[in-house]
């Protein structure tokens, strides 16, 4: 559906022509006329599917500019998000000139007050934690809010925000519109539903429109001891050009992060106990190239929208399949072409195949190369490095010395030794030791239906199973092992 036909006004409409939105997402189409009519929305979305702009446009075009008060409150689980969703609302919002702030833990709290004091916004963007801060403080005056957006919900309650959400909604006021937005749709969050929301309307995507076809998706079955030489070997030979890794765990990624250093990879990672500052930094690297390898846990990723990842390796298959298509959609936008690459242990396997079914696609299995094949990959990327330090390099300057080698030295000889100190091949066999983690729960099998139905699910019933199943075996070992044949009559 085009964007004419969703009730924008000719500002709104400037402001997605000029970011580039031709067609509207199906979360878009469905969200923005309900925002618009003053509905309460629950929606179901994943990062990358647009939902930031399915509420911040209608939320921009509701706002009255002529008062300097907050008027709008989106609450969002992670730093990165948070920063994220206020630069996109920002963006979409230079037409009306429409101000929008965002505080989150780690910064500067001086530096906060001072901006809400002199430069009150229409619309805040948080995290719980500071956004409490602030109303502590009384340095963040919600009574003007008459929209609330409570942003990857799930995600909230997952890390124990509930309490803080719910303070925050009792500083804002009662007649207002709400709209939340989750990935998946437990009870929990139909029940913040009901507590904060006045009958509110479920807009849902359909799980085909959960993945993109533009990435191609494999898995390598190997052991968790194998993982990371494997990693290492498939990062050889596929050369991406940038990189996410994830990690189920902060201390996995320290490890993950710490190793691909030491193999001589370009790498860093980030989770949540790192400062602002640090992750901030981190990820100034990895947007502008300077950082080929990001490995992150998924709280850290969380909403990361960086262009150009290539490649997504999964070091710890997720427990929920939500979370592996929020990893996958890091790769394949705007119309390039991705992969992803799931490391499975054996005995994940039942995980796997769980993903498969939400995602309707088959993950296509991985050989992992030789040590051989890493090896040529190796050489690959440094005659790659080489061609490009030889069209860097002022070669006049270095005649003299250059002449001086040859003498010395034979051409294949220089040529050899360089491509020993570009290469990684000296690293590749360094050994690196990473902590096994605690390996998922093994899925438990759904019993036959015929057996539930007959005997029951209770333990009484299957108890009565085992009984039956038990007498029936004394039965037939009672049974004679002969037959007693009748005596002819001559």
């Amino acid at each position: 559906m085009n964007f004419n036909d969703l009730g924008l006004d000719e500002q709104m409409l400037s402001a997605v022509e000029r970011t580039g939105f031709e067609t509207a997402t199906p979360i878009q189409e469905k969200t923005i006329p309900l925002v618009l009519s003053g509905i309460d929305v629950i929606g179901q979305a994943q990062t990358g599917t647009g939902k930031t702009a399915a509420f911040g446009l209608p939320l921009l075009q509701k706002i009255d500019y002529s008062k300097k008060q907050i008027q709008a409150l989106v609450i969002s689980p992670t730093r990165e998000l948070a920063i994220q969703t206020q630069e996109e609302i920002y963006k979409l919002g230079k037409e009306k000139r429409a101000k929008v702030q965002v505080v989150y833990g780690g910064a500067n709290i001086s530096r906060q007050i001072k901006q809400l004091k002199n430069y009150p916004p229409h619309i805040l963007v948080g995290t719980p934690g500071r956004l409490l801060d602030h109303i502590k403080r009384h340095t963040a005056d919600l009574s003007a809010v008459k929209m609330l957006v409570l942003d990857e919900a799930d995600e909230m309650l997952d890390m124990g925000f509930l309490d803080d959400i719910e303070n925050i909604i009792k500083n804002v006021p009662k007649e207002r519109q709400t709209l939340l937005f989750s990935a998946t749709m437990p009870k929990s969050i139909l029940n913040i539903g009901k507590k904060f929301m006045h009958d509110p309307e479920i807009v849902k995507i359909k799980a085909k429109q959960l993945t993109t076809d533009l990435v191609d998706q494999y898995f390598v079955k190997v052991r968790d001891n194998e993982k990371f030489d494997v990693m290492t070997r498939i990062l050889d030979v596929q050369s991406p050009d940038l990189t996410i890794v994830f990690g189920r765990t902060k201390r996995r990624v320290d490890e993950l992060s710490r190793g691909l250093e030491i193999r001589g990879y370009n790498a860093a990672g980030i989770h949540g106990d790192l400062s602002q500052q640090q992750r901030s930094e981190v990820l100034k690297k990895f947007k502008n190239g300077s950082l080929d390898i990001l490995v992150a846990t998924d709280v850290a990723a969380r909403g990361l929208d960086i262009s150009g990842v290539s490649h997504v390796y999964n070091y710890d298959i997720p427990q929920d399949p939500e979370s592996y298509v929020h990893r996958i959609g890091r790769t394949g936008r705007a119309g390039k072409h991705g992969i992803s690459v799931t490391f499975v242990t054996p005995h994940e396997m039942d995980y796997l195949r769980v993903i498969e079914n939400l995602t309707k696609k088959r993950m296509i299995p991985m050989r992992p190369p030789t040590e051989k094949e890493a090896f040529a990959g190796q050489m690959s990327a440094a005659v790659e490095e080489i061609g490009t330090l030889i069209e860097q390099t002022d070669s006049e300057k270095y005649l003299k010395t250059a002449d001086q080698l040859l003498e010395e030295y034979s051409a294949l000889d220089i040529a050899c030794a360089l491509l020993n100190s570009v290469s990684k091949e000296d690293a590749s066999s360094t050994p690196v030791k990473i902590t096994p983690e605690r390996p998922l729960p093994r899925r438990k099998k759904r019993q036959s239906f015929s057996k539930k139905k007959k005997y029951g699910n209770s333990k009484r019933s299957q108890g009565r199973r085992y009984r039956h199943e038990y007498d029936k075996q004394r039965e037939n070992k009672r049974k004679p092992k002969y037959k007693i044949r009748k005596k002819s009559r001559g």
